[in-house]
């Protein structure tokens, strides 16, 4: 590779990480405003579950669409990146026109998440063009990208001083997103995309029919049970934990833990691609695994007490719930034909997802049932799972095409 070429590389990768932190801003917009709406609008437990859920339930419609008709292989990538994530900024900035309370903002939330779906997997895809043995850092560092982007919401609600309240949130994110819809022209691609398969539905099985790939999803399949539910919940979870222990301003240290566990998984995720290039996928998704599920049982117990201690260990989670995400992702890129890869990526996301639904909406149900203190225990039943599956796409033959060789 020339000197041009790898200032190329980088110009058009960082580019798309900023796009992509952008774009994903509008996942969490809504979720991070949901303690003031409880306070200022009444909204109930089921209310506030669809504020997170429904865009999960947008985005795996979308996918599966995407799938079925191959869009991710099918549409120039920056076409459908641009123009998803133009009309979901427009809905999720809409939200401000309306009551919410009302069942059209649940409706612009769906529509929100169905838009994802030409964003973060046609962004991985298209990252995936500029790799070079270096695939694991190259999708660490966009899906840092879209933990930082799931974070800024919770940042920007620190910066609301003006009067706007809630909605500055909502504006400000659907404001970052319709820049990064016009940044993303200017993205360059590391190689051509390969001729998209003819069109067969069928195809999207492919993803189940093969043995490495099947194991590759089922590891994402649990981390994806526990990350989603982890990052929905985990505001309120500080919120309530602070008010019992008496900290004195509550809601902006709430705001500020969640912002920091969520986005230093964007640093996990980094160095983990890193770490994963040398070492090999399923020895570093693994041990973030058994990390992040002993977190999860652990956070439990720290609820109403002291907020030192707690913010350290909703540190470790932040960083290991997130530092194998990318590996899945990249394992799935190494493992299919290059033909099909935006569109095993989407129908890994899209089932990914769908689980996290789940979780999303049985938190609260397990809270009211066991508490805080057992609730988030329900999580590391994922990452144990995932374990397991990794530890047996280790032994399969077709795991040394991974990290080069490094399993």
């Amino acid at each position: 590779m020339t000197e041009w070429t790898a200032a190329q590389k980088w110009r058009s990768v960082i580019l798309l990480a900023m796009c992509q932190v952008m774009a994903l801003s509008l996942w969490f917009s809504a979720t991070a405003v949901i303690p003031v709406l409880k306070e200022e609008y009444g909204l109930n437990g089921l209310q506030a579950s669809f504020f997170s859920s429904a865009v999960a339930i947008g985005f795996v419609c979308g996918t599966l669409i995407s799938a079925t008709l191959s869009l991710a292989d099918r549409i120039p990538p920056k076409t459908f990146f641009a123009a998803a994530t133009l009309t979901a900024a427009m809905a999720n900035g809409a939200i401000v026109l309306f009551d919410p309370t009302s069942h059209f903002v649940i409706f612009l939330r769906f529509l929100t998440g169905v838009c994802m779906a030409g964003i973060y997997p046609v962004g991985m895809k298209m990252v995936s063009t500029w790799a070079r043995r270096d695939t694991g850092l190259l999708v660490g560092l966009l899906v840092g990208a879209l933990t930082i982007g799931s974070a800024s919401p919770h940042i920007l609600n620190l910066l609301d001083t003006s009067g706007i309240d809630w909605q500055l949130t909502l504006v400000a994110s659907s404001l970052l997103a319709i820049c990064a819809s016009g940044l993303i022209t200017l993205v360059s691609l590391g190689s051509k995309m390969p001729k998209a398969p003819p069109f067969d539905p069928s195809s999207a099985f492919y993803a189940w029919r093969n043995k490495s790939l099947r194991l590759a999803n089922f590891g994402y399949f649990g981390h994806m049970w526990e990350l989603y539910a982890m990052w929905a919940w985990i505001g309120l979870f500080l919120f309530d934990s602070f008010q019992i222990a008496g900290v004195e301003n509550g809601q902006f240290y709430a705001n500020l833990g969640t912002f920091a566990t969520i986005a230093i998984g964007g640093l996990g995720s980094l160095f983990a691609g890193i770490a994963a290039d040398r070492i090999g996928r399923t020895t570093v998704t693994i041990f973030a695994m058994a990390i992040s599920g002993t977190c999860a049982i652990l956070v439990g117990f720290l609820f109403g007490g002291s907020p030192t201690l707690l913010m350290v260990v909703c540190l470790i989670w932040g960083i290991s719930i997130v530092a194998d995400s990318a590996q899945f992702s990249t394992c799935v890129i190494e493992l299919s034909p290059k033909n099909m890869i935006g569109t095993m990526l989407t129908i890994q996301t899209s089932i990914g997802f769908l689980i996290s639904l789940a979780t999303i909406h049985l938190i609260p149900v397990f809270i009211d049932l066991i508490g805080w203190q057992y609730a988030f225990a329900t999580l590391a039943i994922g990452p144990f799972l995932g374990v397991i599956a990794m530890a047996k796409l280790r032994l399969q033959s077709e795991a040394t095409l991974l990290a080069n060789g490094h399993r």
